[in-house]
């Protein structure tokens, strides 16, 4: 069984919580934050802290936190040589106080605080300096039912900068077109079988083949009355943008 402290109380160490408390490979024994509110509701079912110098001894201490805070709060640990990890997909490894043995479980999905998560779909990302350390982090991860991939920060970097492209830049524009299809009393439920379509049908070819619409097309008659339609300029601009991006890629 491995032994877990989990520090942090946002999104990210709430379904790390809740998938290592199903686990039967895993216990987390015990859960840090500095403001014990947020992690309060979960005081029946782990101990809680908001106290550095009260932290059990464990296998591995998960830094769910703040990229801005991993560094610091590592530092700030009581103890050394023990496996302390981050998981964020932008922040070195050599961030961590060299103090402990270092690692990184970088899960690569995006955590809402109500959104169900099946951690079968998470991959998750490791990497160690300590060599020994890999094994520990790799079974911890397939414990919450994870596929794992070993990786450098190098790799991981690159890995999150496209996860910024691919999930938080979309999301943006599904904000967009929610907005626009309310301006017109249009039904924003009725896009949501073609943005299925659209994340499914990558599953089988690239993103390039699945490209489609007017500015593929080079229809211009229909680029300029939606640039029209637009009202935002704003979003004229990053239609604009996105419209000359394809055309770049697919030689308009």
């Amino acid at each position: 069984m491995i032994s877990v402290v989990i520090l942090g109380g946002g999104n990210v160490a709430t379904h790390l919580f809740k998938a290592l408390n199903k686990s039967k490979e895993s216990s987390v024994i015990q859960w840090y934050n500095r403001d014990l509110d947020r992690i309060k509701p979960y005081a029946n079912t782990v101990p809680i802290t908001d106290d550095l110098n009260l932290l059990v001894q464990a296998d591995v201490y998960i830094l769910a936190v703040n990229d801005d805070a991993i560094a610091k709060l590592s530092s700030e640990l009581p103890f050394e040589d023990r496996l302390v990890v981050h998981t964020s997909g932008s922040v070195s490894i050599y961030d961590l106080d060299k103090k402990h043995k270092r690692g990184v479980l970088y899960p690569l999905q995006s955590f809402s605080k109500d959104s169900k998560i099946d951690f079968a779909n998470v991959p998750i990302c490791i990497e160690t300096v300590d060599k020994k350390s890999y094994p520990l982090l790799k079974t911890l991860a397939v414990s919450m039912g994870s596929p794992t991939k070993r990786i450098n920060s190098d790799q991981r970097k690159v890995l999150h900068l496209a996860a910024v492209f691919v999930n938080n830049f979309t999301n943006q524009l599904y904000r967009i077109g929610h907005e626009i299809t309310e301006s017109e009393g249009a039904e924003f439920d009725l896009l949501k079988p073609l943005i299925l379509e659209t994340a499914k049908k990558i599953q089988d070819i690239s993103p390039f083949q699945a490209q489609t619409g007017p500015a593929k097309r080079n229809d211009k008659k229909t680029i300029k009355k939606h640039l029209k339609i637009l009202e935002n300029k704003q979003h004229q601009d990053i239609y604009e943008l996105l419209t000359q991006s394809i055309q770049n890629t697919h030689g308009r």
